[in-house]
């Protein structure tokens, strides 16, 4: 099937009870130690070490360690006095990873949790370092065999890609969730921030909630230890105060961008020899960056579901997936076969199911053009109500008034909703057969406003026979930041917008100028009778700072289609 496979109904369930089965039998005990270890530079980090084990007697053979790196709390009450465990809990596979015969380790970052010191800012080479000393250092404790592999989603994705670019010589492998290559091409991608890295800071009663040590009888250090995560740089201030991608930081005294860009570091990784995976699900804004990771490791693996953020891919065997992975680079297992990508695809065979492939999603699709065109579909809520259509018709334009005015999104809203009574949208016809999308969409748009800067946000919406939409995919730019450049990685062929200072350009009223926006990636079969909606908005609720950024009067936006100035979709359309 052109180098791809098929795991649905049936086949997938069998596939995903087998290796969970037996894996689950080999240990069912679990004892826990907790103490403080000082890294290069003193500070000392709360680390949480789990041996698998049989009638409550640890394993005395030496076992590879699993190490998660958080800044969430490793060990908390919850509000109820219950305490949670990250590592005995499945969503990162790590008490079936205890079960298999793997020692877990889990440790809280500098300035968070049960450990001592301050962040001088997220993600940065001193955190990197600290996941290089607790590494090396958990690879010397007497339970190990000095093989470990890392493992997260978000930050705790973040936290074990950064250890990677720090090449420890213990580290084996990786399993890398939801995390990103290029932070400044996500954080402010397009020059625009949003919800991701921009909510408030914690009070310091999160940390206080902490489980101290086990040396810590009256929780006496920890308080000491929460004391100095008063002196943690503010994390939305920090991401906010460098609009550009040169960006000097009033934190941290450097572009400090660069500093945290995994992409800078992406030679270190290759050469330790370091196995990659990436994981990510299709309705989580990440999956971008994770593909994007993938395709910049020629022997990387990727991963994607159907859910949202960092949820274990449902209808899946994530966990033995991960066991599996780890027994390779870690055990020395016979690896079987592995593919270079497992991904969701919806709407296959009508509902959904997961293909393997030797190729990444999107490599080999072929750009389809879909032309915004005038016309009346009846099926949108927006002024305009245009169409999409694969020819491009008469010169014309649309415009519309930004609304700010939104509903608010829940603290964390992942995924956006339809946007189309809030701007611009254009409706294809019913499709008359089936279209495989698989890869990046890109909006390519000729556009003009009425100030010298607006920002523009795409959606792509699908809408069934009866009429209702969802938001397949997105993607955001600032007119000023619209100057293209190479990309310093692998950037599967997409528009690269470097954002430095000196590529921002403003634009005089009414001038037309080009926006190529990447969208986030997606894989679905939309069935015949199915619509495909493009919309375009000046705002997005999802932007936590929109009360600050928003203009008076608000700008007017015009879009440009048709004729030489042909504003288009290309949807990749792979067989």
């Amino acid at each position: 099937m052109n180098g791809y496979s098929i795991l649905t109904g049936a086949v997938a369930a069998c596939v995903a009870a087998v290796p969970v089965a037996l894996q689950a039998q080999a240990y069912t005990d679990v004892v826990r130690t907790s103490s403080y270890v000082p890294v290069r530079d003193g500070t000392r980090l709360a680390v949480n070490v789990y041996r698998p084990a049989r009638d409550g007697v640890a394993e005395t053979m030496p076992l590879p360690v699993i190490f998660a790196f958080t800044p969430y709390r490793a060990r908390f009450k919850d509000k109820d006095g219950k305490v949670e465990e990250l590592a005995l809990g499945d969503r990162l596979a790590l008490r079936s990873l205890i079960r298999a015969g793997y020692v877990v380790a889990t440790a809280d970052i500098r300035g968070k949790g049960a450990s001592f010191g301050h962040r001088r800012g997220f993600q940065d080479r001193t955190e990197a370092q600290d996941g290089y000393d607790l590494v090396e250092w958990l690879a010397k404790q007497p339970f190990a065999t000095s093989k470990v592999g890392m493992i997260g989603c978000s930050y705790l994705g973040g936290t074990t890609f950064h250890t990677a670019t720090t090449a420890p010589p213990s580290l084996k492998a990786v399993f890398v969730g939801a995390s990103d290559l290029d932070k400044y091409a996500f954080v402010r991608r397009g020059g625009i921030s949003a919800q991701f890295n921009t909510r408030p800071d914690e009070p310091a009663e999160v940390d206080l909630a902490s489980v101290p040590v086990d040396a810590d009888a009256d929780g006496s250090m920890l308080k000491a230890a929460v004391a100095e995560h008063a002196a943690n740089t503010p994390m939305a201030a920090l991401w906010y105060g460098m609009p550009y991608r040169d960006s000097v930081s009033e934190f941290t005294g450097n572009q400090f961008w660069e500093e945290v860009g995994v992409y800078n570091y992406l030679d270190v990784i290759r050469r330790a020899g370091v196995a990659t995976y990436f994981w990510s699900n299709w309705q989580d804004e990440p999956t971008a960056q994770s593909l994007l990771s993938a395709a910049n490791f020629p022997k990387a693996r990727f991963l994607a579901g159907p859910g949202s953020h960092c949820v274990p891919p449902p209808g899946f065997d994530f966990t033995g997936e991960i066991t599996r992975y780890f027994d390779q680079h870690l055990k020395g297992a016979a690896p079987g076969k592995t593919p270079r990508a497992t991904y969701w695809v919806e709407g296959l065979d009508g509902k959904g199911g997961y293909i393997t492939s030797d190729k990444l999603p999107g490599e080999g699709s072929t750009a389809q053009g879909w032309y915004l065109g005038a016309g009346k579909t009846g099926t949108a809520r927006s002024a305009n109500d245009g169409v999409l259509a694969l020819r491009a018709g008469a010169a014309g334009a649309d415009s519309f008034t930004v609304q700010y005015d939104l509903p608010d999104p829940e603290y964390f809203a992942f995924w956006a909703k339809p946007m189309d009574d809030k701007g611009l949208s254009y409706t294809t016809a019913p499709l008359t057969k089936a279209a495989k999308i698989v890869g990046f969409p890109v909006a390519h748009l000729a556009v003009s406003a009425d100030k010298p800067d607006a920002q523009v946000f795409v959606y792509l919406d699908q809408v069934d026979a009866a009429g209702k939409a969802e938001v397949v995919a997105f993607g955001r730019l600032a007119l000023s930041h619209r100057v293209e450049g190479r990309a310093p990685y692998e950037a599967m062929g997409l528009p690269f917008h470097p954002g430095r200072k000196a590529d921002v350009m403003p634009v005089a009223p009414g001038q037309i100028v080009r926006l190529n926006i990447d969208m986030t990636p997606i894989a679905r079969m939309v069935q015949a009778g199915a619509r495909l909606r493009l919309t375009v908005a000046g705002a997005d609720p999802r932007q936590r700072n929109l009360k600050d950024i928003r203009q008076n009067p608000a700008p007017v936006i015009t879009v440009h289609r048709g004729g030489a100035d042909a504003s288009r979709l290309d949807l990749p359309i792979t067989e």
